[in-house]
C-alpha cells in the first residue's frame, strides 16, 4: 500500500506505539489525527509534532467511539486509514474473584470492543476511498499468553482472530487489513501494574516498531511480526504447550 498522501486516524496516539506511528506517518507525508483520553498527553504530543491533529476521546465508551468517528468524518471525509492502537494492560488475579477486573480501566472495552466497533463504523467511509486500510495492533501475547494478564492476552487473541475474519470479509473492497504483532515494547503500557523492576528489560523502542511497520506496509505484509514476536508466533503454531510453559516460567 502507499504510505504517503493518506489521512490517518490513530487511537491511543499520544504516547508509546501510537505516538511513534503518528510520527512515522507524519514524516512520510500523511495527514495524521490522533485521539486519547488524556488532554495533557495530547497537548504534549502536539508540542512534539505540531502538524498533527488531536481529539480527546475515550474509546472504551460507545459514545466516545461514535463521536470520534463523526468528528473525523466531518473534518476529513477522505479519511482512508484507521489504526486501532489504544490499549490497556492489567495484572488480573482471578483467585481473588472479580476484584481486579473491576479496578481501573476496562481492558475488554478498550482492547477489543473498540477496534471492532470503530472498524465497523469506518468501513462504509473507507470503502469509498480508492485506497484504504485498517491496521489493528495485537500482541505476541495474543498467541502465547502470560497467565498473570489473562484478560489482556485474551483481548489481543481476539484482535488477531477478528483481523483475520475482517480481512476475508473486505477482500473484495479497497480496504486492506493489517495486523501489527509487537513484542515487548518500551512504553508506559502496564507499567503501574508490572511486577518487574524498572531496571529490567523494557523491550524495543517504539520508534523501531514504527520503522519496521512502515516498511511492512509498503510491501503489503498483512501480518506484521516485529522482533521477538516472530519466534513467539511460530512457536505458538508448532509447539503451543511448550511455548506457554516457557513463557510462564520466564
Amino acid at each position: 500500500m502507499k504510505t504517503r498522501g493518506n489521512i490517518v486516524l490513530i487511537t491511543g496516539g499520544a504516547t508509546g506505539i501510537g505516538f511513534a506511528l503518528a510520527a512515522a506517518f507524519s514524516k512520510a507525508g500523511n495527514t495524521v489525527i490522533i485521539c486519547g483520553r488524556r488532554e495533557n498527553k495530547l497537548k504534549e504530543a502536539r508540542a512534539r509534532l505540531p502538524q498533527i491533529e488531536t481529539l480527546v476521546c475515550d474509546v472504551s465508551k460507545r459514545s466516545g467511539r461514535e463521536s470520534l468517528y463523526r468528528l473525523a468524518k466531518e473534518k476529513h471525509p477522505d479519511l482512508n486509514i484507521l489504526v486501532n492502537n489504544a490499549g490497556v494492560q492489567k495484572m488480573v488475579d482471578l483467585t481473588r474473584g472479580a476484584r481486579d477486573l473491576l479496578q481501573g480501566e476496562d481492558e475488554i472495552a478498550t482492547n477489543f470492543v473498540a477496534p471492532v466497533h470503530l472498524s465497523a463504523l469506518c468501513v462504509p467511509l473507507l470503502s469509498r476511498q480508492k485506497t484504504a486500510a485498517i491496521i489493528n495492533v495485537s500482541s505476541g501475547l495474543g498467541f502465547v499468553p502470560i497467565a498473570a494478564m489473562p484478560v489482556y492476552c485474551a483481548t489481543k487473541a481476539g484482535v488477531h482472530s477478528f483481523t483475520v475474519s475482517l480481512r476475508h470479509q473486505l477482500s473484495d473492497t479497497s480496504i486492506k487489513v493489517f495486523e501489527i504483532v509487537p513484542p515487548m515494547v518500551d512504553t508506559d503500557l502496564g507499567r503501574d501494574t508490572n511486577e518487574e523492576p524498572e531496571s529490567g528489560y523494557r523491550g524495543i523502542p517504539p520508534s523501531q516498531l514504527a520503522t519496521e511497520t512502515m516498511r511492512a506496509l509498503r510491501k503489503d505484509d498483512f501480518e506484521i511480526l516485529i522482533g521477538e514476536s516472530k519466534d513467539l508466533v511460530a512457536r505458538s503454531r508448532s509447539e503451543p504447550e511448550k511455548a506457554f510453559t516457557d513463557m510462564n516460567n520466564w
